[in-house]
């Protein structure tokens, strides 16, 4: 990737930014669109290329994801970081944000060791236009049968349905954080992941604290099939979460929140890289695109929160269907 340039840094960064929180895959965008376009984006942004320096910038603008999924959840990050350290002092797991905190975590394992396992293998060995045009097919149809199956089975009782969010003055607004155990003030709270108010982040987080151990581990396993290109992490992360039986914005929530220490973690893994023989040159446009893909990703985060409120994984089914089928028609007679 010595010729990167900033045109198609900006470009991948957007496109990133976008589809790493849409479910629609942005590591099947990331190997399509540069071999629709064909030339030097093809040639300087091959993810199955050799010692691809692709793959460093990648994960530097998917850091830059988890910054914006950061700064856009921080109240809630704050409350369930708390959690997480007053249930290692104490030594007990006893309110919802405690045991949110330790499902994230167990539910976090899974995929951290599977790509430590299986990265290489399948970027090397799938990361083709292709095989990422065959998985988004597949991943737009595992959309589509989801819905369908959860329009005939319809949400959990208990653990789905979303709880009314208190109204009235402050103080009767206060009842719901002393009830899920959050010790700050309604205006410490954050936005809760379908676009609610900071009670219904709180209302959420105690849904998904019912969670079983096993339950959320399951969910957060989805994500391993993430590493496959064209299928999206927060998709499968979403469907496994309506499997289960959570709403479309309980399972939003917990897909978003999911994905924040994968992403940093990747990030911590390969962005030295970019110090070495991989940033050589490339540093500029790392930083474009980055910046860039932060951005994209905390409007994508603006718009995804209010429409999993009312709406549903339909459209993204249909687009990366036919997406899917389109691209894999073109390289096929190409080929």
């Amino acid at each position: 990737m010595p010729h990167l340039t900033y045109l198609q840094a900006v470009v991948i960064g957007a496109l990133q930014g976008i589809t790493e929180l849409f479910p629609v895959s942005s590591l099947g965008h990331s190997i399509l669109i540069p071999a629709l376009i064909g030339g030097s984006w093809a040639s300087n942004l091959d993810l199955a290329a050799k010692d691809s320096p692709y793959l460093t910038f990648l994960v530097a603008v998917h850091v830059a994801t988890a910054v914006a999924l950061v700064v856009f959840f921080w109240r809630d990050w704050v409350r369930i970081v708390g959690g997480l350290f007053t249930s290692i002092r104490d030594r007990r797991i006893q309110t919802p944000d405690q045991r949110l905190a330790w499902l994230l975590i167990v539910a976090t394992v899974p995929v951290g060791l599977a790509g430590l396992a299986l990265e290489h293998l399948f970027r090397t060995a799938l990361g083709r236009p292709v095989p990422a045009a065959l998985f988004l097919t597949l991943n737009g149809l595992v959309l589509l049968t989801v819905e369908r199956l959860r329009a005939r089975r319809g949400p959990r009782p208990g653990l789905a349905a979303p709880a009314p969010t208190p109204v009235g003055p402050p103080s009767a607004r206060g009842q719901v954080y002393a009830a899920s155990g959050y010790a700050g003030g309604a205006g410490q709270a954050g936005v809760s992941a379908h676009g609610g108010d900071a009670e219904a982040a709180v209302e959420s987080d105690r849904r998904l604290a019912r969670l079983g151990w096993l339950e959320a581990t399951a969910i957060g396993a989805a994500q391993i099939l993430a590493l496959l290109p064209g299928i999206s992490r927060s998709g499968s992360t979403m469907v496994a979460g309506l499997m289960r039986g959570l709403s479309r914005e309980d399972a939003a929530r917990f897909a978003f929140l999911l994905a924040t220490p994968v992403i940093a973690a990747a990030g911590v893994l390969k962005l030295p890289e970019l110090a070495g023989p991989a940033g050589r040159g490339v540093l500029g446009q790392v930083l474009a695109g980055s910046l860039v893909a932060g951005i994209a990703a905390y409007l994508s985060l603006r718009f995804l929160t209010r429409y999993f409120e009312t709406r549903t994984l339909t459209p993204f089914a249909i687009y990366c269907t036919i997406a899917g089928l389109v691209s894999l028609g073109w390289f096929t007679l190409a080929g």
